[in-house]
């Protein structure tokens, strides 16, 4: 039977969800409500009545001292009734822990549990003035993503005369699950080739496709699958694996296309075979080889490239991992779902690095579209400030259940955002040295060893995820690419599986990220070249899901393990101790086969040196011309304070204390820097620093740098800024340049030439350049890449037009710092201190947010001027750690003003500053010397009496007094002998933060 059960809030209790409810209608949407108050539904299946209403007395589903239950509607005082719920095949994670709470109080078995279903729905009762056209743009434009929900909506008067929505299973319908269909690829034309991947969300190209088809076409292939029961025509599954794998997301092509790559400023054209080979993993194997013969601290680097996370060493005792990732595609369609996803799923990667890491702490980088645009969206966009929030939810949903730390990020806006979100999540976790005697980074499985899946079921939530990100996004991608997270469900597996690994109990762990187990057996098979498997084993959702499915699913909170055989039976053990679900699904083999069987029916008989080394390597051309950029000159402000207010509510500069307060840093207990530091913490702060090992002073340093502004004019120096940005944060606070590791996360628009992308060429250039000053300043400032990623199709089409983001990288970095106790933050102490501006300032105003707040055009971008940047960051660190500086921030986004103001803010103290002490390269007025962004500077404070010591460190390099903090809580700016600025300290800090005070 099916019936639903209501609960509702009490009279006299305030509902406080449904009044942020209705803040949001009238904020995001502009329509404005009375009150909203929320009801939520629960729909039951395989319980009977006397079960029914033994739960509802013993409070299973709601709390009696708030809530009224009934098995009646609730609904009543209002003028509209909205009910949103899950679509078939979404993961419902309040309805898994309703049934597990029904299976307690019911006293269930695990197999009388099985038959036990529960759908989860909510009510929104609405008062308000509105049509049929006003209640279904709140339901579809706020509170229902049409791609995995569905909605209702009944006005007062249709609900007097029939009160109540139907009750309805949101279950799954398909054909049998062990149905295994083929393609017949030999007989299709290419137009019919390429239909047939469109169609099935496959991202194959048609040179891919025609390979796939010759290797069926292969007597000998032909003749092994013969053996097996298979016909010369691949499976439906053979063809999703080869989708899975050979894709972008998953295989990276592009980077590892052959380009030649002509630079028309020079007239000389180049030839590279991988990107990635020859720039990242080249300049990190140079470094490597520099560090071991001759690094102050030898080579740090422990794991690179081969992993889930890249891992350095720590201590003696401890190493670091690190990993940073994107979820671009599933957050432009469900952003909440999409961005806690992301979370939950780089939570996973140091989880399957080595042995498996703990988990220290979580970053994250958004780019997003003005919270504030207007005007119409192209189909299936949502508008940005729902994005924003949803995406903001999401993390902190993911990171905050999870009992992890979430300790620096930053927001991007742009308005090409809008096509795409950029949702970066980053996740930084600690190995012991040892595991079970033997190295934590090292794993590898063997053959004989079983196939071991624990965590969450698989479902039909993330199927098509690698290949759905392996293109644009358009208004036919399909829904189910997009997976439901649950951080408990995770939360339990990663405990269980943090003791199992210092048992020892298995000997390869990795997590089912992108393609499911296809991925993480077929990726795990290469240590020992081959598998064998059986999906009738697998532990499903919910029935009617194909083998090819089964196996292809990206649902959530999975990990699979290479377990020994005389260890299975403890490992299960420990397991169903911890309330884990862990399933044998197979054995590790050497047959050099990817063999996959439903029960006794062969789903799969693939090659492994095919799947992993067949695909084509893609050949491309790339063409730089440089853009012509007019160079207006930089207009004279009359009111400066004024244009230091605006400056300070810019959407890139202003507070992101809205958001940060959102997220959990203190849990664990480790951090030592803060996000927003200062009396009041709320100025900003350069990068986050933690102590991994409470019992020690040595600390880890995390920050990161991104610059996408300085792309329209050139890739090469927006890289370069990236790396100096984030090297420059980690320094900011106490890091140590010598100590560094890096991690890139490119993120571009399509920049294969066709049709549709006939600048092609171009931005393909724009990705070399950015590649060529990776290597140039990775090898110059000693950091090397241990880690990364990249996004290639960040391009929206439909509606008749294109939005494609700007190239951009997120460069991130970790760091460690000898002393915790000697770092510093960006607010001012001390009236007295004295007030240093380090590096050179230069009329560089290309991409600069005073350009766009006074609207002039300039061509030239920042560029960093390697030698003298790390000459300037060795010595802050050792001016630090002498304990000279009081307070240190970077120049960033907003030039020295914005630095200066932010110091005021954070300090809540004045200072009289002088701007004809500024060091300076070229002509600059009072408005360039405030706002330009010249690259690799700092602003800091000195007590006097550590003056000499400071200038003695410092001799020979571009420095210079420029004033003095003090206690008159104004900041004051003079420019030959004329005072152009004084501005109180309170209102630049109401003007920081008014932008995202909502």
């Amino acid at each position: 039977m099916l019936c639903r059960v209501v609960v509702g809030l009490k009279e006299g209790v305030r509902d406080v969800v449904g009044e942020k409810v209705a803040r949001k209608i009238r904020s995001e949407l502009g329509v404005e409500v009375g009150d909203v108050r929320i009801v939520s539904v629960f729909t039951l299946e395989g319980l009977t009545q006397l079960q029914v209403d033994t739960a509802l007395e013993r409070a299973a589903l709601h709390d009696p001292v708030l809530h009224e239950v009934s098995l009646a509607p609730l609904a009543r005082d209002f003028d509209w009734i909205l009910e949103v719920g899950f679509r078939p095949g979404v993961t419902d994670n309040e309805g898994r822990t309703a049934r597990e709470t029904l299976g307690v109080v019911l006293g269930l078995s695990k197999v009388g549990l099985e038959s036990v279903k529960v759908y989860t729905s909510r009510q929104y009762l609405i008062r308000a003035g509105l049509d049929e056209a006003g209640i279904r743009h709140i339901a579809a434009d706020l509170l229902a993503n049409e791609l995995i929900q569905r909605f209702e909506y009944k006005s007062a008067a249709q609900w007097a005369a029939s009160p109540g929505f139907e009750a309805r299973a949101a279950r799954v319908t398909g054909q049998a699950s062990d149905e295994v269909g083929t393609v017949a690829i030999s007989t299709m034309t290419d137009a019919e080739l390429m239909d047939f991947s469109r169609a099935n969300t496959l991202a194959l190209s048609l040179r891919e496709l025609h390979d796939i088809r010759a290797y069926y076409a292969d007597p000998a292939v032909r003749a092994a699958r013969e053996q097996v029961g298979l016909t010369g025509e691949p499976t439906d599954a053979e063809i999703e694996v080869l989708a899975q794998t050979w894709s972008e997301h998953c295989k990276h092509k592009i980077f590892g296309a052959k380009i030649a790559y002509k630079d028309r400023e020079t007239g000389r054209t180049s030839h590279y075979s991988s990107l990635y080979k020859t720039f990242i993993q080249g300049s990190t194997k140079a470094l490597r080889a520099r560090n071991a013969e001759s690094g102050p601290h030898g080579d740090y680097c422990l794991s690179v490239f081969k992993d889930n996370a890249g891992v350095i060493a720590f201590s003696e005792t401890l190493n670091v991992c690190v990993k940073m990732e994107t979820h671009n595609s599933p957050s432009a369609l469900d952003p909440y779902g999409g961005a806690l996803t992301g979370i939950v799923g780089v939570n996973r990667d140091p989880m399957g690095t080595g042995l498996g890491a703990n988990l220290l702490c979580n970053t994250d980088v958004f780019c997003f579209a003005s919270p504030f645009h207007e005007g119409g969206l192209p189909p299936r966009l949502l508008h940005p400030r729902r994005v924003f929030e949803g995406v903001r939810e999401g993390v902190e949903h993911g990171g905050n259940k999870s009992g992890i730390p979430t300790v620096n990020g930053s927001i991007v806006f742009d308005e090409r955002y809008l096509g795409k979100p950029l949702v970066y999540c980053g996740t930084i976790g600690t190995m012991p040295v040892t595991v079970a005697g033997r190295p934590s980074h090292e794993k590898q499985a063997l053959p004989g060893d079983l196939i071991v899946m624990s965590g969450g079921r698989i479902g039909a939530d993330g199927i098509h995820g690698a290949t759905f990100s392996s293109e644009e996004l358009h208004e036919g991608s399909p829904a189910t690419a997009v997976q439901i997270g649950d951080p408990i469900t995770q939360r339990k597996m990663y405990d269980f599986l943090m003791r199992a690994r210092d048992r020892g109990l298995y000997n390869a762990i990795t997590d089912n990220g992108a393609g499911g187990l296809s991925s993480s057996v077929g990726e795990m098979a290469g240590d020992t070249g081959g598998f064998e498997m059986d999906l009738a084993r697998a532990p499903l959702k919910y029935d009617g899901l194909r083998p090819w499915e089964i196996l292809i699913s990206e649902a959530q909170e999975r990990m699979t393990m290479a377990v020994p055989p005389e260890k299975i039976d403890e490992f299960l053990a420990l397991s169903a101790e911890m309330d884990v679900e862990s399933t044998v699904l197979g054995t590790f083999t050497d047959s050099g086969k990817y063999l996959v069987r439903y029960g006794k029916r062969m789903v799969t008989c693939l090659d492994m040196e095919f799947l992993h080394d067949g695909v084509p390597q893609m050949e491309l051309d790339a063409v730089w011309d440089r853009p012509v950029i007019a160079t207006e000159p930089v207009p004279e402000v009359a009111d400066q304070g004024g244009l230091l207010k605006a400056m300070l509510g810019r959407l890139n500069i202003c507070s992101k204390e809205y958001v940060v307060r959102q997220y959990d840093h203190e849990v664990q207990g480790k951090s030592a820097i803060k996000p927003m530091v200062g009396v009041k913490a709320d100025g900003p702060s350069d990068a986050g620093v933690l102590r991994p090992e409470l019992e020690s002073e040595r600390g880890l340093v995390v920050s990161h740098g991104i610059c996408p502004q300085y792309s329209d004019l050139d890739t090469y120096w927006m890289m370069a800024n990236a790396i100096d940005e984030a090297i420059r944060n980690a320094v900011a606070v106490g890091g140590d340049i010598s100590y560094m590791a890096g991690c890139d996360n490119f993120c571009w628009c399509d920049p294969v030439q066709s049709e549709t992308t006939p600048d092609g060429h171009y931005k393909l250039a724009q990705l070399v350049r950015a590649n060529l000053a990776l290597a140039h300043y990775c090898l110059g400032f000693g950091v090397p890449c241990v880690s990364g990623k990249d996004s290639m199709k960040n391009d929206y089409k439909g509606g008749g037009r294109k939005i494609s983001i700007p190239p951009t990288v997120l460069f991130s970095v970790i760091g460690v710092i000898p002393d915790v106790n000697k770092c510093v933050t960006s607010d001012f102490k001390a009236p007295g201190d004295l007030v240093y501006l380090l590096g050179l300032t230069r009329p560089e105003f290309g991409g600069s947010e005073v350009a766009a707040q006074l609207g002039f055009s300039h061509g030239s971008v920042p560029q960093v001027d390697l030698l003298t940047a790390k000459a300037r960051y060795e010595t802050v660190f050792a001016a630090i750690q002498a304990r000279l500086i009081s307070a240190c921030h970077d120049c960033s986004d907003g030039g020295l003003g914005v630095t200066l103001a932010e110091m005021c803010i954070g300090g809540r103290l004045g200072a009289a500053i002088d701007l004809a002490a500024v060091p300076v390269n070229g002509e600059l007025g009072s408005t360039g010397l405030l706002y330009a962004e010249s690259a690799s500077r700092f602003v800091v404070s000195v007590p006097p009496a550590h003056r000499d010591a400071f200038e003695g460190l410092f001799a020979g390099q571009w420095f210079a007094r420029i004033g003095v903090v003090d206690g008159s809580g104004a900041l004051t700016v003079s420019h030959e002998q004329r005072q152009i600025l004084c501005e109180n300290v309170h209102d630049l800090a109401s003007a920081f933060k008014k932008t995202l005070d909502w």
